[in-house]
């Protein structure tokens, strides 16, 4: 049950016909992972907690650096050389103190990826690299868990929602991740955010969508990026949608899942 307190604090969504006390009841009782508390991480821990999110687990085993605070708004110059997910944690006590904070100082990979996950109703996915966004999104079909992930270069940014271990209206399955990008680019085809830079307002707008479309698959709330996939142009403040299909040929398809659960755990 909401508290006297809680009823106040959230007002504003409690009041809306999609939402109400029931939806808010939903975001309280919700476990959401969030993989990463930088660019992307940082806004969406902050909109997840102030909205009232009953528990949030936070993946990442780097520090807070310098570097890091034109876009990491959840950090700030005193936790220089902190981890992140401790760093998170205070900044989310300070906001809403109803939120209870799992920390998890640690690099996700395949033998904890699925354990991690599991734990969790609904994935957030916020990593820097593909070697990651591949083993989350593989980990979360096989945990039959929602994922949102997104991505951003210099100007541009792209979300979308996976849930392919569900069928759509007319019985064909959800694609995957590899149904989107059937291949891994190769390493040093697309520079990292260090070499070729990022602007620190345009992962604040695109982790603020992943929050809102998070928010939006937990309370059944409106249409979700299932199928779609969102571009963001930030030069010319332009949005486009492609919608895109599940993929026969994707690696995922026809294999038993024990099998890759355990490939998984071996990485």
């Amino acid at each position: 049950m909401l508290s006297p307190a809680e009823l106040e604090r959230y007002a504003r969504h409690i009041v809306m016909r999609e939402i109400g006390g029931a939806g808010q009841q939903k975001l309280k009782n919700a476990r959401v992972l969030v993989i990463g508390a930088g660019g992307l991480g940082a806004p969406v821990l902050q909109y997840l907690a102030a909205t009232g999110i009953g528990t949030l687990g936070i993946v990442d085993d780097d520090t807070v650096s310098l570097s890091n605070l034109q876009r990491q708004v959840i950090h700030d110059t005193t936790q220089l050389g902190e981890p992140k997910v401790a760093s998170a944690a205070e900044a989310i006590a300070r906001l809403n103190p109803n939120v209870k904070v799992n920390p998890h100082p640690a690099r996700l990979v395949g033998h904890n990826a699925i354990s991690l996950i599991s734990a969790y109703d609904l994935v957030v996915d916020g990593s820097d690299n593909f070697d990651t966004r591949y083993l989350v999104s593989d980990a979360c079909y096989f945990a039959k868990k929602p994922l949102v992930t997104a991505a951003v270069g210099q100007f541009d940014g792209s979300i979308t929602t996976l849930r392919p271990f569900e069928t759509g209206p007319d019985g064909t399955p959800n694609p995957t991740y590899r149904c989107l990008f059937p291949q891994k680019p190769r390493d040093g085809l697309l520079p990292t955010c260090e070499e070729a830079g990022v602007l620190g307002a345009l992962t604040g707008i695109i982790g603020a969508m992943q929050a809102m479309e998070a928010i939006k698959e937990l309370t059944g709330t409106g249409e979700g990026l299932v199928g779609r996939l969102m571009m963001f142009d930030a030069r010319s403040f332009r949005m486009e949608t492609i919608r895109y299909r599940h993929s026969p040929k994707n690696p995922l398809s026809g294999h038993n899942p024990k099998s890759w659960a355990e490939m998984l755990e071996e990485v």
